[in-house]
């Protein structure tokens, strides 16, 4: 999938592992923006990232344009070879990662319930489940 797309929902961080280079952003069902599933997009191997703590309308993930990471290039101070590895990750394009292809897990979850990428969980899960990879 060359972008993944979820307008409409507020988005938070709720996860970054430093040690393990790790960042997980999560939309969890709600009566606001009148969904009934969790979607959680997964960072590996995180380098750099430029974000803010909630997005409230949404994400657009994609790979940075050829102009867009010149410009975070010169700005961040970025490697030549990081091109293939810069996200654009909010439908302003103000935020992104720079971090291996970004993956996605969508599911009818309730709020405590464990990350859909929690490695400590059954695999596959007993619940229907929609994941892909964006790039």
């Amino acid at each position: 999938m060359p972008e993944f797309v979820r307008e409409g929902r507020l988005f938070r961080v709720v996860s970054f592992a430093a040690s393990h280079r790790q960042l997980i952003l999560r939309s969890d069902a709600t009566l606001i923006d009148e969904t009934d599933t969790r979607v959680e997009v997964f960072f590996g191997h995180v380098e750099l990232m430029f974000l803010k703590p909630i997005y409230e309308e949404g994400l657009r993930i994609r790979r940075a344009s050829e102009t867009e990471f010149e410009d975070l290039r010169e700005r961040h101070d970025l490697a030549e070879g990081d091109a293939s590895y810069t996200w654009m990750i909010d439908p302003a394009d103000r935020s992104f990662v720079v971090s291996g292809a970004p993956s996605w897990r969508e599911a009818a979850r309730e709020f405590e319930d464990p990350s859909l990428f929690d490695v400590r969980q059954p695999w596959p899960p007993d619940f229907p489940m929609e994941s892909g990879t964006v790039g």
